[in-house]
């Protein structure tokens, strides 16, 4: 289930303020300057920072490009 366009345009990373990336193939918001995924379930942003996981150099490497 994709993200509403809007949504996610108003959304921001609650650690650092950032925008998020909609990552579909596993369902997270991904922050580059705080280098936390968010989930998505059931459709359904996750924006607790207790929530989230840590990206790895790699998938931080990707949203650089």
């Amino acid at each position: 289930m994709a993200l509403d366009s809007r949504l996610l345009e108003l959304l921001v990373c609650p650690v650092s303020k950032a925008s998020l990336t909609y990552r579909q193939e596993v369902d997270e918001l991904w922050c580059r300057a705080s280098g936390l995924a968010y989930p998505v379930r059931d459709g359904i942003p996750v924006m607790l920072e207790n929530d989230a996981r840590e990206l790895t150099a790699e998938e931080r490497a990707s949203l650089k490009e």
